[in-house]
């Protein structure tokens, strides 16, 4: 039986192209319901260390970075380090202090409540 090392094998260009930091545009869902607007967004191998949600005014932004995967030499990879990247504009009055946010294997989840006053509610009818 041959030991192939052809997965050891990688170029000096390969390795530089996987060695260099990329930023990138995490993919996202947004959901609306009467009570708040969830933003979903992947971000893959992110350590909850590694994000930051951040709002003022009317955008919210999120920054992710990942590190590397496993320490010890990488022979083979496609899941290089990487910087996540992306803001929105909020179209509506938010409630700033109650906004949240969770990971949950490789996915950012943003609760941004609306305020009491922008949800619908339910109006009682009296008889008089």
């Amino acid at each position: 039986m041959s030991k192939d090392k052809s997965l050891a094998r990688r170029s000096e260009q390969e390795i530089e192209k996987a060695e260099t930091r990329r930023t990138m545009l995490p993919a996202v869902d947004v959901y609306e319901n009467d009570e708040e607007i969830l933003l979903l967004a992947d971000v893959p191998g992110v350590d909850k260390s590694g994000v930051e949600v951040r709002f003022d005014r009317d955008t919210l932004s999120i920054t992710a970075k990942r590190e590397a995967s496993q320490p010890g030499n990488l022979i083979a990879g496609e899941y290089a380090p990487a910087d996540y990247a992306r803001s929105f504009v909020v179209p509506q009055s938010i409630d700033a202090d109650g906004i949240k946010a969770e990971l949950d294997r490789g996915v950012l989840k943003v609760h941004l409540p609306k305020p009491a006053a922008a949800r619908p509610r339910q109006i009682t009818v009296t008889a008089g």
